[in-house]
């Protein structure tokens, strides 16, 4: 078998339906399975699943296992020669996958291929991007990459200068479409589930790249990726957590002099902000709810990057 798609859901079953469909549709001349692993949803996704798409095979967690233990659930039964882990706020266009299957065959030193990722209006979404370092993190934490994003500079974390036309090697590929080599996985180990969500690719591309693999961009294949469609549902927490999974990266593989200067600077990044979204609830009466929900936010991340609770 070519390639396991493994697909982890938490109460997007619309969305999930849309993707299993452009799967079957899409996926090109290769031999696959589909697992879906469903987090403990209450929105009947494991019943669509169950009525709609018999041949998936379907993993039912009691609880939200987060991103990186349900895709090792998916990985632990998986048969193919790679595991492609696939969002299920995504739709797959035209042989994207056999694309991508055939570009990492031609390639053998590459472990992580991610392909082109558009948002539903067909512009580009930019993924990839590199790993977390005390310059990315001081230049994230300022406004300059949104007012200058073609500059290589202000712009070098997620490289908003680059239109993602070539073929290129970068740090880490971003998890809405990952296809990984299966002797690579049996090399480094699976995701780290320590990584509830966000950063659990990062680490899992900066652990292949340790060990002598490659992680390549290959625009071979496009899909669809709505974005933020399980974390949308818990906005304040996912907002916080996005900074603090950086920190557990940076407590794992970096110095504790950088991991400390790095919980400044994430405490840096929620401050700044701060007086935007206070001024905004002022100014923009129809924004106040979601100046509220930052501001809460952005003020609970401060409180736990310099005091102790990025540690967990």
């Amino acid at each position: 078998m070519d390639v396991s798609v493994i697909i982890v859901n938490w109460n997007t079953k619309g969305l999930l339906r849309d993707c299993l469909s452009s799967v079957y549709e899409h996926a090109g001349e290769i031999d696959y399975e589909i697992i879906v692993i469903d987090n403990a949803s209450t929105d009947g996704s494991a019943e669509m699943v169950k009525n709609d798409f018999r041949q998936v095979i379907l993993i039912e967690n009691s609880n939200n296992r987060g991103f990186a233990a349900a895709n090792n659930q998916g990985m632990a039964i998986a048969k193919g020669r790679y595991v492609l882990l696939l969002n299920s706020d995504t739709v797959v266009l035209d042989n994207a996958i056999a694309n991508t299957v055939r570009f990492a065959d031609a390639n053998p030193e590459v472990a992580v291929t991610g392909c082109r990722v558009l948002n539903s209006d067909r512009t580009l979404q930019r993924t990839c991007f590199m790993f977390p370092s005390i310059l990315n993190m001081l230049l994230s934490s300022t406004y300059l990459y949104k007012l200058f994003p073609k500059n290589k500079f202000f712009g070098r974390e997620q490289m908003t200068w680059w239109d993602r036309n070539d073929v290129r090697q970068v740090n880490v590929v971003t998890g809405c479409f990952m296809l990984v080599r299966r002797e690579a996985v049996e090399q480094v180990g699976v995701m780290d589930e320590r990584f509830f969500m966000y950063c659990e690719e990062t680490d899992w591309c900066y652990r292949f790249r340790e060990e002598g693999w490659k992680v390549m961009f290959a625009p071979v294949g496009e899909i669809i990726h709505f974005g933020g469609q399980s974390t949308s549902q818990k906005r304040v927490a996912m907002i916080v957590q996005l900074r603090l999974s950086i920190l557990k990266f940076m407590k794992k593989h970096y110095s504790w002099p950088e991991y400390l200067i790095g919980r400044f600077l994430v405490a840096l990044f929620f401050a700044i902000r701060l007086p935007v979204w206070l001024v905004t609830a002022f100014v923009r009466p129809a924004a106040r709810n979601e100046a509220t929900v930052k501001m809460k936010a952005y003020s609970t991340g401060v409180v736990n990057a310099l005091f102790g609770q990025a540690n967990s």
